[in-house]
């Protein structure tokens, strides 16, 4: 959307005409195929199947003729990342397009949009789908799908019967009230939100637990191999091997570990600046091997992170703008200076979940 200030004029217009036609299409969601109709065209496993079909009948039962804005209807996958969440989905986008409705599946980083998109585009060949980021080409475009970066959400105003929020405790989502309001303006007083995460807020699994928040929970990946268990390695810290021109033997080893098994590293460091100085040392050291950096104002990041998918890149230097929704398989990686304070319970679970080889995360400290 480009800079908004507080002084910033937005401007919406609804007419009469749209408020009816956005209530047609909302009391039509209660009409929808039959569940085993909905479920059957994804391979959803067994346990993928019992949260989604969960999902599906808080989804599809009786709508209340009024709604709490701020406490609206919402349904929590509690799943392991890996388990497949983008799969569950599918069964409420299909029940949601079926309905004649529309459907909003919002993530907080650009990277996830864009490997999100085209997964969506392949199972619903005959929907239009929208893909929103800053600098996205479709920004007025109208879809039945829209896949977007959370902060988009304040494009809408009442505009979906299903709003699908993944990711919901990353930055930039978690925590800001600007985005959390945007999410509900962005749905329609009758509408639902499905809330996807691996490692909801204290608060929320809480409610969960309690029997509060309606939930699914999904305890294994989708390949069912075990969560890979962390090794802590004793080095140099990142920023004396960068004085000193060279890499720690400990170090050294793991990278060469990880390159000879043929896998692709994830090499994470804690700030930006420390990103270009460290993949001039691996290069320095590892001259044979394809190894570059990114970071959030990188103006090639996206080239850098489908390159590292394809293979093209082996070594891929990043920050935690990397974190989350980069599906990479067989795949190590390693967490430089962990004992930074940068590295939270939260980002190692994701970090140890995601990452799609069963050999070990290394972080070093």
């Amino acid at each position: 959307m480009g800079r908004v200030r507080a002084c910033t004029p937005l401007i919406r217009s609804v007419s009469n005409a749209a408020d009816q036609a956005n209530k047609a299409e909302a009391d039509k969601l209660v009409a929808m195929p039959g569940m085993d109709e909905l479920l059957a065209p994804w391979g959803l496993n067994a346990a993928q199947s019992a949260a989604s079909r969960a999902g599906l009948e808080f989804l599809l039962q009786p709508q209340q003729a009024e709604r709490d804005r701020d406490n609206p209807p919402c349904f929590l996958i509690w799943a392991v990342t890996g388990a497949g969440k983008t799969e569950m989905i599918f069964p409420f986008l299909a029940a949601t397009v079926a309905g004649g409705g529309r459907a909003l599946i919002a993530t907080p980083r650009k990277d996830v949009v864009l490997e999100l998109s085209p997964r969506v585009e392949r199972a619903f060949p005959e929907a239009k789908v929208v893909t929103l980021y800053g600098g996205s080409e479709q920004r007025w475009d109208i879809g039945n799908i829209v896949v977007a970066t959370t902060h988009q959400l304040l494009r809408f105003h009442e505009a979906f019967e299903l709003v699908v929020i993944d990711e919901l405790d990353a930055f930039p989502f978690h925590n800001n009230p600007s985005l959390a309001y945007a999410a509900r303006k962005a749905c329609k007083p009758q509408g639902r939100y499905i809330l996807l995460s691996a490692t909801p807020p204290a608060g929320m699994q809480r409610a969960a637990r309690r029997g509060r928040l309606p939930h699914a929970k999904v305890p294994a990946r989708y390949h069912r191999h075990p969560l890979p268990v962390p090794q802590l390695t004793s080095t140099a810290s990142l920023a004396g091997m960068i004085a000193a021109g060279r890499l720690s033997r400990p170090l050294l080893d793991s990278v060469r570990r990880s390159l000879l098994r043929g896998a692709q590293l994830f090499v994470f460091v804690p700030g930006i600046a420390m990103v270009e100085p460290l993949v001039t040392l691996l290069q320095r050291a590892e001259p044979q091997s394809s190894i570059q950096g990114t970071f959030s104002q990188d103006p090639e990041r996206v080239r850098k992170v489908q390159d590292f998918r394809e293979g093209v890149i082996r070594v891929l230097v990043t920050t935690t703008i990397l974190e989350r929704g980069v599906t990479v398989p067989k795949s190590d990686v390693i967490v430089l200076d962990a004992d930074s304070g940068f590295l939270t319970t939260r980002r190692l679970c994701k970090w140890r979940e995601e990452r799609g080889g069963p050999l070990p995360i290394r972080p070093g400290t």
